[in-house]
């Protein structure tokens, strides 16, 4: 069952990040940055970490998305004002961050790419303590500083 939902989450947010992309219209693509959220709480709360599902909902998806949308809709852009301020040059930096983003992805599905050290808190630990405290604790301790 849990991997037929992660399955179901993981395309609703692919498609919806890709209508983010390309999507013309400003007010639609924030509305599918906001699903694409949603589904990723959901993938959250399928592994376990009830916490960041629920911090992800509250500040990404009720907080930043909400202020996006009212910023581009405060905006008011047409299509004609983003052409005639140079859009052609937008296409190619575009082209060119989506060709670096699929050579950092397939090297680090290759392996070529280290993704670094496993944290040290295991499925035992996080069921012991709860991924709350978990956080918590690691915030406090060793990322203090930072904090």
């Amino acid at each position: 069952m849990p991997a037929i939902l992660f399955y179901i989450l993981s395309s609703i947010m692919l498609a919806s990040a890709l209508l983010v992309i390309f999507q013309t219209h400003p007010v639609y693509s924030v509305v599918f940055a906001i699903i694409s959220f949603i589904s990723l709480a959901g993938l959250f709360l399928t592994l376990g970490a009830e916490f960041i599902a629920a911090a992800q909902i509250i500040v990404y998806t009720g907080a930043i998305m909400v202020l996006f949308l009212f910023v581009v809709m405060l905006l008011n852009l047409r299509r004609g004002d983003i052409e005639e301020k140079g859009g052609s040059w937008l296409k190619t930096a575009g082209s060119i961050g989506a060709l670096v983003l699929l050579g950092l992805l397939g090297g680090a599905l290759s392996g070529r790419i280290p993704l670094g050290p496993r944290g040290p808190f295991s499925q035992e630990v996080l069921r012991q303590a709860g991924n709350t405290q978990a956080i918590g604790r690691a915030l406090f301790t060793d990322f203090l500083f930072p904090f």
